[in-house]
């Protein structure tokens, strides 16, 4: 058995081998190449920080829509809002994909470098990198994933992709405020570096001549372009006029599309039943029940809405229905009540949805009946759904059978 200063000098011999030979593998000279420098690596990482904060910040909006609190209600005006905000933040989101891939290859050396670090704080900046790069990936690959409403996996999305937008912004913020000085020196000064083919003697010429592959600046193009590419081909599902290019996405809104119909949600029989009613209950001193003949012979109003969902996708219709704030004040609910709206569906997280007094009064907010002039179908929602300006699709709720004023 070796003793234990022979063990300490062969340590101190592979360390002292992979600290001074750049040929051995996880060094950084091992995976050379003249596009690895810090001017490119600082232009990809300034676009992924604003593509990531647009993509947060946008994100908050949604979670605060998607999970309201009652003591900060969301505002009912301008009614596209979220649907601006959250194709937005789904843009961004796809947009960054190509970014991120070229980042990872450009410090792809650093990250993988021995030893890991020569002083403790070294260490630390590589333990955030690894939250950083590790919560950009899983983020990207969720909310894709998300949008093709394909989930490999056990646990909530919603949950997990809030709380990993936490810890990557904050890995972010830390590694911007560690990266600061460099960033600023790199982007700031002239750019006195070696031509491509110069710039690196082994991968700089070949047999046949001079290196002919991208610049630095046909790189950054090249990444430009297929993140503008990806964005072009997707966000036709919010914007009306890029349809026609949206090769890539999802979901047409021109087909009025579902995310959950009627049969999936197994509400067939219910929405069908002669037994159906509308009660309007909580805080109120007439509790109410509608038949649909009573809905029906109760004034309707029509209100132009988007509807907007979480994954990106959106299209602006024309609904018919009963005002809810009507429905209140035949209840006699007092001024300025919030309420939850509740389905015949059963096993959806989203069941119940709050609306708060802003909201439940507005006048464009509806439990529709008509969509474009037709009697709802029901995988939209039939008998009755509420539709109002400035909500996620995911609590316009379908097949409403409740409201509860709070």
């Amino acid at each position: 058995m070796p003793s234990p200063e022979a063990v300490t000098g062969r340590v101190t011999r592979m360390v002292a081998t992979y600290t001074t030979d750049p040929d051995l593998p996880l060094r950084q000279h091992a995976y050379r190449s003249p596009l690895r420098d810090e001017r490119l690596a600082a232009w990809l990482g300034a676009s992924l920080g604003v593509l990531f904060s647009t993509c947060f910040v946008t994100g908050l909006f949604s979670h605060l829509h998607q999970h309201p609190l009652s003591w900060l209600p969301v505002p009912a005006r301008p009614a596209g809002l979220f649907r601006l905000t959250q194709g937005v933040h789904v843009a961004s989101g796809i947009a960054s994909l190509p970014v991120l891939v070229a980042k990872l290859w450009v410090v792809w050396p650093r990250f993988v470098s021995f030893p890991p670090g020569r002083r403790i704080a070294d260490a630390v900046e590589r333990l955030g990198i690894l939250a950083l790069v590790t919560g950009g990936i899983f983020m990207v690959f969720s909310g894709v994933a998300n949008i093709a409403q394909w989930y490999p996996w056990r646990f909530s999305f919603t949950a997990a992709h809030y709380w990993t937008a936490w810890v990557t912004i904050g890995a972010l913020v830390a590694h911007i405020g560690a990266k600061a000085p460099i960033t600023r020196r790199t982007l700031h000064r002239p750019p006195k570096r070696p031509a491509l083919a110069d710039a690196d003697p082994v991968l700089g010429t070949t047999a046949e001549g001079p290196h002919d592959g991208l610049t630095r600046r046909g790189f950054l193009a090249t990444v430009a372009a297929a993140s503008g590419a990806l964005t072009l081909v997707t966000v036709g599902q919010t914007l009306p006029g890029f349809r026609r290019l949206a090769l890539l996405a999802p979901r047409d809104p021109a087909d009025r599309p579902v995310n959950r119909s009627a049969r999936n949600a197994g509400v067939v029989d219910a929405a069908a039943s002669p037994g159906y009613r509308l009660r309007v209950e909580g805080r109120v001193p007439r509790a109410l029940a509608f038949t649909r003949e009573q809905l029906r012979a109760l004034p309707t109003h029509d209100a132009d809405l988007p509807i907007a969902c979480v994954e990106g996708w959106s299209y602006s219709a024309r609904w018919t229905g009963v005002r809810l704030r009507d429905l209140l004040r035949l209840a006699g609910a007092p001024a300025g009540a919030a309420v939850h709206v509740e389905s015949l569906e059963q096993q959806s997280p989203y069941r119940i949805t709050f609306v708060n007094h802003v909201q439940a009064q507005d006048t464009d907010t509806l439990l529709a009946t008509h969509l474009d002039g037709q009697p709802l179908s029901p995988d939209h929602g039939y008998p009755l759904r509420l539709i109002g300006p400035d909500r996620p699709g995911v609590n316009q709720t379908k097949w409403v059978t409740r409201v509860v004023v709070l």
